[in-house]
């Protein structure tokens, strides 16, 4: 116990936590048994891709310190996106410690706050590492004066490193072994074990990633799981960052299981194991449940794996606890699954593992939030679609989720962030005034934030500006539900709760990129935007026309005219039984129009 040490690498996206997790697992000889090769940690093919970790990843290392001893090290490996932000608090359960990574070119950011935060709430040791001085523009004493005057903490004892080049990475090691506790449990004491992570194999069932608290785990032991399921342990062991097996896990280790188990929805992430011959009585806490932020429809346009897609999702939400789903009907696309999540980065990932790992042909709806709908008759009803929401003559008021926001700058694009912030329907709160730098406090509707606010934050600041926000309180507002007519038949999945502000707009935006992306037919294609049967914007996708008369080259003109008459009959049935294809791309063009 005394010579193991649990950490992870807590920092703001694109600050080098991977860089410097694979520095760490070369020093320390992880690397001897596998192929050298960037991103170690980033074992999904979007990781390596998009340049971002998604999920947390955990690898036992052995360090021989320069007083000669051999430490065992537990490095979690950590995403720095707000949208994963939960991958983040589920790897600190089983941590004594963090390093807090900056970039010492950029400074100071929101995630870094938030970040630190949550290490200061779990009671967590915490070293504060400056990274990349090995860039010429490199500023630590800009830098260490944001850390005083934002977080507020010294920075005495700051490590100076290059992940890239591995300069001072070695006293990372060594200031872990100092200033990192060791855990905290006792061996003799019954087994107490937390899952972190869990994944589904076809021919092992479920591994999961566990941290022992308290007692051991061997081969074969019987464990049960939140006091409920008996199990077998088939096989544990280590990652080192290979697979191996092990025929014990002691206490302060994090290591991985099989136990047989093959029904998902039994396992979840926060899950406490215990012995089954010995359990012990009090459990430690659980992993906080955290709940979606935005909602979309999700569908196979494949009905022929209807099956596969739905255990897709199951494995999914084994693999990821933050994601939610449950069935739905839409009139248009059929079956599918109204599914939540964390941020619009959070629901690309899922949507792009699920195509690649599962081949599927899936089509979304637009993101909508939860809605508190409040009716005459005393009801409360929370609407997470749009066609879910009752009459207007049966509500009496709809209040939408706010988000504090929290918004750090240079003081130079002061202007820009508040013109974007009012845009938004924002209410500042609070300014904050540092050296060169602004923190805007914003209180402003979750809708408005989930589709390309942080984009446009980072096209108008030139990507100097960080956005970290945080669900706050349900708002009354004005809002009113759009119902888009194609023919006079209303597509479900295209239906929007927008502000009463922004409705002309938004129809007028939605209805000409419609006309743009349908396809002509034989006959007129009427496109309306409909609020409580009132058209708000409507146009008319003017049909192709076959020139009838074309092989008329002579004779009497009523032979013409009578061609003409026969094709306008033809026409008008055709309005009455024809069908109209709507192509995938225009939903997924949608989903990118904002409010403004």
């Amino acid at each position: 116990m005394k010579n193991i040490r649990n950490f992870s690498i807590i920092a703001h996206i694109n600050h080098g936590k991977t860089t410097l997790s694979d520095c760490i697992i070369q020093i320390c000889g992880g690397l001897n048994d596998i192929k050298k090769e960037k991103q170690i940690l980033d074992s999904m093919d979007i990781e390596k891709k998009r340049g971002i970790t998604i999920k947390a990843h955990t690898v036992n290392l052995k360090y021989k310190s320069k007083n000669g001893k051999i430490y065992k090290m537990n490095l979690i490996d950590t995403p720095g996106h707000v949208d994963f932000s939960y991958e983040v608090s589920k790897s600190l359960i089983a941590c004594e410690g963090v390093l807090l990574l900056i970039d010492s070119t950029q400074g100071v950011k929101a995630q870094t706050i938030s970040n630190y935060n949550k290490a200061i709430k779990m009671n967590l040791d915490i070293i504060i590492v400056f990274n990349k001085i090995d860039l010429p523009n490199a500023n630590i004493k800009r830098v260490s004066k944001e850390v005083k005057d934002i977080i507020g903490i010294s920075t005495k004892n700051v490590i100076y490193c290059s992940a890239k080049t591995g300069d001072g990475v070695i006293n990372i090691l060594e200031s872990i072994i100092k200033n990192i506790s060791q855990p905290k449990g006792k061996k003799n004491n019954p087994l107490q074990a937390i899952i972190i992570d869990s994944w589904y194999n076809n021919f092992l069932g479920i591994t999961s990633i566990i941290c022992i608290k308290n007692g051991y785990l061997k081969l074969k032991d019987k464990i049960i799981i939140n006091n409920k399921k008996k199990y077998n342990i088939e096989t544990l062991g280590l990652f080192t960052p290979k697979k191996k097996e092990k025929k014990k896990l002691n206490c302060g280790e994090v290591g991985w299981i099989t136990y047989s188990e093959k029904k998902i929805n039994n396992i979840k992430v926060g899950d406490i194991i215990t012995s089954y011959l010995n359990p012990c009585k009090n459990l430690i806490i659980k992993c906080k449940k955290i709940k979606p932020q935005i909602y979309i429809g999700l569908y196979n346009l494949n009905s022929n794996k209807n099956e596969i897609f739905k255990n897709s999702l199951k494995k999914m939400k084994l693999n990821d606890n933050s994601f939610f789903y449950e069935p739905e009907v839409s009139l248009i696309l059929g079956f599918g699954f109204r599914c939540g999540f964390l941020g619009l980065l959070h629901m690309e990932i899922i949507i792009e593992r699920l195509e690649k790992e599962y081949n599927l042909n899936l089509i979304i709806t637009s993101p909508n939030v939860i809605y508190k709908v409040y009716t005459i008759n005393k009801k409360k009803i929370y609407i997470d679609n749009p066609c879910k929401l009752p009459k207007k003559n049966i509500i009496k008021k709809i209040k939408e989720p706010i988000a504090e926001c929290k918004i750090l700058i240079p003081k130079k694009y002061l202007g820009k962030i508040i013109k974007l912030c009012i845009k938004k329907r924002g209410i500042l709160i609070n300014t904050i005034y540092y050296n060169n730098k602004i923190c805007l406090i914003y209180e402003i509707p979750i809708s408005e934030i989930i589709i390309n606010f942080n984009n446009k934050l980072k096209n108008i600041s030139n990507g100097y500006a960080s956005l970290n926000y945080n669900f706050k309180y349900y708002k009354t507002s004005n809002l009113v539900k759009i119902d888009i007519l194609i023919n006079n038949k209303r597509i479900d999945i295209i239906s929007r709760i927008i502000h009463n502000n922004n409705l002309y707009n938004v129809c007028k935006k939605i209805i000409t990129k419609l006309k743009t992306l349908i396809p002509r037919q034989q006959f007129d294609i009427s496109i309306k935007a409909v609020v409580n049967s009132n058209i708000i914007f409507s146009n008319i996708i003017k049909q192709f026309k076959k020139n009838v008369i074309s092989k008329c080259y002579g004779g009497d003109i009523s032979r013409k005219k009578k061609l003409i008459q026969k094709q306008k009959i033809g026409k008008k049935k055709m309005e009455k039984i024809g069908n109209f294809f709507l192509p995938k791309k225009i939903f997924l063009k949608l989903i990118k129009i904002n409010n403004n």
